[in-house]
């Protein structure tokens, strides 16, 4: 598996190839089967990848924050949800997102402060277990440059559908 640190520069040099592969996969590939594939190699990559230890994610993205994730998390810390909202987060159309990156939740050590109550945008990164992949291929690609697991995940279904 490739290193985190590495991650960025790597799938810089594949985007072109990356491109081209979502287009045959577009073209090509049967969602369901496609699902498969992204469910089986998940399942089985993150079986043995300590996440802890490279925390792109939480470096890279904002979190997204629903009404009930902001009472749990204010109630976790002893806030209060308003005052939490205003400090931490910024009200968008999705929700609202976590103001700092990389999140302010991450401890040094790559553990997360609120690991007990976090969100689901932060559970279900990368969503390569979700159905549906084929509609979103390039936010698959784009976490690829932050996530070491989903890189290889793209590596290994070039090779299942023979992609040159």
């Amino acid at each position: 598996m490739i290193d985190p640190s590495e991650i960025k520069d790597a799938s810089e040099k594949m985007m072109n190839k990356n491109m081209k592969f979502r287009r045959f996969l577009k073209m090509n590939a049967d969602g369901d089967e496609l699902d498969a594939h992204f469910l089986s190699l998940h399942n089985e990559l993150f079986s043995t990848y300590d996440c802890a230890k490279c925390r792109n994610c939480c470096k890279e993205y904002h979190a997204i924050l629903e009404d009930d994730e902001i009472k749990a998390i204010s109630k976790f810390l002893g806030r209060d949800e308003k005052s939490f909202a205003e400090e931490y987060t910024i009200k968008t159309v999705e929700g609202h997102k976590i103001k700092e990156k990389p999140c302010r939740f991450l401890y040094a050590d790559g553990r997360c402060q609120i690991q007990e109550c976090r969100p689901s945008s932060c559970k279900d990164f990368p969503f390569t277990d979700k159905p549906e992949r084929l509609g979103s291929l390039m936010g698959v690609i784009e976490s690829s440059a932050v996530c070491p697991v989903v890189f290889e995940i793209l590596e290994r279904l070039k090779e299942i559908y023979n992609f040159r």
